[in-house]
């Protein structure tokens, strides 16, 4: 079995930042891409941004471009996410989602999620 484990979440003060990070453990497996959501009180989980692990492309929410990052380390299975200039608006939690392919699977690809972090923006 998989599993995903985040952290770096915590309470910041508008303008500033946080490093999200996201370790993926288990059996043997394959990473096909990895990528953060959240979900804010009262709402529906949202996507922030993904990146594939070959190729390392990635894509981002609109709202989110050019304040925040997502990169990965292969040989360690984790992705962060670098967030800048916080908003109280990015308050929420936050979940890592990776698409993972095992040999029990017959190595298909499957979502799988992490517990999340919570970060709070304070204005």
């Amino acid at each position: 079995q998989v599993q995903l484990v985040e952290s770096g979440g915590g309470l910041v003060q508008a303008g500033g930042s946080l490093r999200l990070s996201c370790a993926a453990s288990g059996r043997t497996f394959i990473v096909a891409r990895m990528a953060w959501f959240r979900q804010a009180p009262g709402k529906e989980r949202t996507f922030i941004a993904a990146i594939t692990w070959s190729g390392g492309d990635t894509a981002y929410l609109n709202s989110v471009k050019g304040r925040f990052t997502i990169s990965r380390d292969n040989a360690k299975n984790m992705v962060y996410l670098q967030m800048n200039s916080l908003k109280p608006e990015d308050t929420a939690v936050y979940y890592c989602n990776a698409l993972i392919a095992t040999i029990e699977t017959h190595y298909y690809g499957l979502p799988y999620w992490g517990k999340g972090t919570l970060v709070n923006v304070s204005s």
